[in-house]
C-alpha cells in the first residue's frame, strides 16, 4: 500500500475538469433504483455537460441514460416508478422531456424560452406542475430571434438584476401545468408576484406554493398559499412574516411542511432557518418544529466543486417524521424530527458533507450524495432510522480511478482559542510526503458569505495548493453558520468586526506557532466577504507575505450603493445617514498602510461585488506605488469559482499559486 501511493502524482489544476460530479439524486418509488445526474467538463475545457444514469441499489450497477453535449437536471420519477421527468439544455434549446425508465427510451414534451424548475408529478402521473418564466427573447416578433441590445432599459423595479442571470426578464416566475401525453402546458397562477416551489397533495387536488413581490427589499417576507389543481382563486395560509419556501403535503395531505424563519428584517442570514409545520386549511398557526436546535436548515458548507444546493423538507411515508439537511459544526447532515416537533436525530455519520438527498416512499431508505475532505462526490444508500451510527453503503463513485492515481492532501481538523478564548473550528490541509520536520510556507484561507462555513468536504483550491508545498489553513472565525445564532450575530451590523478580525489574527498566530510552518512565509487570501477580509487585514497588519484578494468589496459606500438588494439594511444604516460609520468601515479608506504585495481577481460581469470594487483598489494602490497586479476574468459573474467556464477557473488557481510562489518560495 506504501508503495502505491508513493508512486501517486500530485494533484494538477487541470485535474478540476477531470472530476466527475453527481448533481442531483432520485430514488426510484419501490427503493430498488436510483437515478442521479453526472456532471463532466467538455475537452475544450469550456463547457459542462450532465447525463443522467440509473443506478440499481442492490448490485450497484449502473446504466447511463442520455449522451451527448447535453445539460440534464431537475430529475424526478413519476409516482407509478414508469418514467422520469427531466429539464435538458439541448443545441442551445431547453425542454422538458421523459424518458422510460425500463427502455430508456426519451420524448420531448416541450421546448420553451425561459427558466424552468421544480418539476413535480401529478398523482396520477399524467401530468408535471412546475415553475417557469420566460426570457425576455419569448416576447421578440422577429422569426430569426435574432439578439441585439436593446435600444434602452427603463427600470422601475427593485432589485432589477442578479449576479449570474444579469438584468431580470419582465415576466414573473408562476406555476405552470403540463399534460405529457398532448404537450398542452398552461400557467395556474398568473399577476407581478414570483410564485415558485410547488408542492402537490397526495391527492392530487391541492397546489401548495410560495408567493413573492418582485421587490425583494427588507422585510423579506414571501407567502404560502394553496391553489386547486386545475387552477384558480389562491388560499393564504397564514404563517409567521419572513422566509417561506419548499412546501410540501403530509401523507395525509393534513399538513404542510416548509423551511423557513421568522425574521424579515435579516438579510445577513444570521437568525436561523427551521422546519415548520402547517395546517393546510390554515385554522391553527404554523409551529416551529426544531425551534430549541440552534442550527439553521440547509446546505451551507461552501466548496468550489458545486454550490450550495437547497432542499425542500420531505416526510416519511407515514406521516410521523420530517427530514431536512442541517449546517453544524463544519457538517452538513441529514436530521429528522417528529412531526410533532422536538429535538432532532441525526441520521447521517459524523465528518461529512450532504449535498442533497431523496427519501424513499415505502421503507424511508435515503439516496444521497456525500462529499468528504478527500472524496469529491459519491453515491450513498442509508435507512432513515439511522441515527448516525450505521455506515452508509456505497453505491457509486466516479471518481474512483482518477483518485487511485493522486496523492490527495491529509486534512486535520484543529480547535484553537481567539483573543477572548472563544473556540474557533479549523482544517489544516497538508502538503503530500509531510514531515514534521521541514518548514513549510502557509496560506489562511477565509470564507465569503459571510454567514456560511468551510467544513468537511472536497474543497479543490486547498487541496491544489497544499499538492503544490503549502500548508493550507482554514477556519471558521465568528459570523460563520454552523454553530448558532450568536457565534454568527457579530457579523450582522459591522464587517471588520473586532471579533472576526481577533479570530483571524488568532488563526495566523495559531499558524505562526506550529514547527513545521515559516512564519515569514504565511500569505492570506479569500473571496468575497473572504476578500474584503483579505483587504482589511493587509490595512491593519503587515504580519503576511503576500495577499490574494478575490471578488471583494473594498468600498463599503459603493458597495452598498451598487448592491442587487438592500445590502445597507443589514449594517443597520445606509450610507448617506452615517457616512462616517461607512468610511471607517472601507479597506479602502486603509489602503495607505498596505505593505504586502496584492493580487487582485475579479470578474468582469460580477453584480454582487461590482469590479468597481477591484478597479478603485488597484488604482488608489498603483497611485500609491504599491506592490499590486490586476487579473480581469471577462465574462464571468461572482460564481466563477464553482460556475464559471471551466478554462478560467483554472486559470484562477493558477494565478493564486502564481502569485504565493513568487513571494513565499
Amino acid at each position: 500500500m506504501k508503495g502505491k501511493i508513493k508512486n501517486r502524482r500530485r494533484i494538477e489544476a487541470a485535474d478540476l475538469c477531470r472530476l466527475k460530479l453527481i448533481t442531483s439524486v432520485a430514488l426510484s418509488p419501490d427503493e430498488k433504483k436510483t437515478a442521479y445526474t453526472l456532471q463532466t467538463i467538455s475537452d475544450n475545457r469550456r463547457r459542462y455537460y450532465s447525463h443522467i444514469y440509473v443506478v440499481n441499489c442492490r448490485t450497484k450497477e449502473s446504466r447511463q441514460y442520455t449522451y451527448g453535449e447535453v445539460s440534464d437536471h431537475g430529475i424526478v420519477w413519476s409516482p407509478d416508478g414508469r418514467h422520469i421527468a427531466f429539464i435538458s439544455t439541448r443545441d442551445q434549446e431547453d425542454g422538458i422531456y421523459i424518458l422510460s425508465a425500463d427502455s430508456g427510451t426519451e420524448k420531448n414534451i416541450i421546448n420553451f424560452e425561459g427558466t424552468a424548475s421544480s418539476l413535480t408529478w401529478t398523482p396520477d402521473s399524467r401530468e408535471l406542475v412546475y415553475t417557469f418564466r420566460h426570457s425576455d427573447s419569448y416576447y421578440i416578433k422577429d422569426k430569426d430571434k435574432k439578439w441585439e441590445a436593446p435600444l434602452f432599459r427603463h427600470i422601475t423595479g427593485f432589485p432589477y438584476r442578479v449576479d449570474g442571470g444579469g438584468f431580470l426578464s419582465k415576466d414573473s416566475f408562476h406555476i405552470y401545468k403540463l399534460d405529457i401525453e398532448s404537450g398542452r402546458t398552461r400557467p395556474l397562477t398568473r399577476g407581478k408576484s414570483d410564485d415558485f416551489s410547488p408542492g402537490i397533495s397526495p391527492d392530487g387536488r391541492w397546489i401548495a406554493f410560495c408567493s413573492q413581490g418582485r421587490e425583494i427589499v427588507p422585510p423579506f417576507n414571501r407567502e404560502l398559499y394553496v391553489i386547486p389543481i386545475n387552477g384558480g382563486k389562491r388560499e393564504l395560509i397564514p404563517t409567521p412574516p419572513g422566509w417561506v419556501w419548499s412546501p410540501v403535503f403530509s401523507p395525509d395531505g393534513k399538513f404542510i411542511a416548509y423551511c423557513g424563519g421568522d425574521n424579515p428584517e435579516d438579510n445577513m442570514g444570521v437568525t436561523n432557518l427551521h422546519v415548520w409545520k402547517v395546517r393546510t386549511d390554515g385554522k391553527m398557526p404554523a409551529v416551529d418544529l426544531i425551534r430549541q436546535f440552534d442550527r439553521s436548515t440547509g446546505n451551507y458548507t461552501v466548496s468550489d466543486i458545486g454550490g450550495m444546493i437547497g432542499m425542500p423538507p420531505q416526510w416519511s411515508s407515514d406521516g410521523k417524521k420530517v427530514y431536512f439537511i442541517a449546517t453544524d459544526m463544519g457538517n452538513s447532515h441529514i436530521f429528522y424530527v417528529n412531526s410533532a416537533g422536538g429535538n432532532p436525530a441525526r441520521v447521517t455519520e459524523k465528518n461529512c458533507h450532504v449535498k442533497a438527498f431523496s427519501l424513499g416512499r415505502r421503507t424511508n431508505k435515503i439516496a444521497a450524495i456525500i462529499s468528504t475532505t478527500n472524496i469529491p462526490s459519491q453515491l450513498h444508500l442509508l435507512s432513515g432510522r439511522c441515527r448516525g451510527d450505521v455506515k452508509s453503503k456505497v453505491i457509486f463513485e466516479p471518481n474512483k480511478k482518477l483518485l487511485s492515481k493522486i496523492n490527495i492532501p491529509k486534512t486535520k481538523e484543529v480547535w484553537f482559542k481567539s483573543k477572548d478564548s472563544t473556540k474557533i473550528q479549523g482544517w489544516l490541509v497538508l502538503p503530500p510526503k509531510f514531515s514534521k520536520y521541514r518548514k513549510y510556507p502557509a496560506i489562511l484561507q477565509i470564507h465569503g458569505g459571510p454567514v456560511i462555513q468551510f467544513g468537511f468536504t472536497f474543497y479543490f483550491e486547498m487541496l491544489y495548493l497544499a499538492s503544490n508545498g503549502y500548508v493550507v489553513f482554514c477556519t471558521n472565525p465568528r459570523g460563520s453558520t454552523g454553530r448558532g445564532e450568536a457565534f454568527a450575530a457579530p457579523i450582522r451590523n459591522d464587517w471588520g468586526t473586532v471579533e472576526g478580525y481577533d479570530d483571524l489574527m488568532a488563526a495566523a498566530d495559531y499558524l505562526e506557532k506550529l514547527s513545521y510552518v515559516d512564519a515569514k512565509r504565511i500569505g492570506v487570501t479569500g473571496g468575497s466577504y473572504g476578500g474584503f477580509m483579505t483587504n482589511w487585514i493587509i490595512g491593519h497588519s503587515n504580519r503576511f507575505a503576500a495577499a490574494v484578494t478575490q471578488r471583494s468589496a473594498c468600498n463599503m459606500s459603493s458597495m452598498v450603493m451598487t448592491a442587487s438588494g438592500d445590502m445597507g439594511r443589514g449594517f443597520g444604516r445606509h450610507p448617506w445617514s452615517d457616512p462616517e460609520w461607512y468610511r471607517k468601515m472601507s479597506p479602502l479608506t486603509y489602503a495607505e498602510n498596505i505593505r504586502t504585495p496584492l493580487l487582485i481577481l475579479h470578474s468582469e460581469n460580477d453584480l454582487a461585488a461590482k469590479i468597481d470594487q477591484a478597479d478603485q483598489l488597484y488604482t488608489v494602490l498603483k497611485l500609491m506605488k504599491k506592490k499590486v497586479e490586476f487579473v480581469r476574468f471577462p465574462e464571468e459573474s461572482h460564481g466563477l469559482p464553482r460556475f464559471g467556464r471551466p478554462d478560467r477557473r483554472i486559470a484562477r488557481l493558477e494565478w493564486i499559486l502564481k502569485w504565493f510562489d513568487k513571494y513565499l518560495k
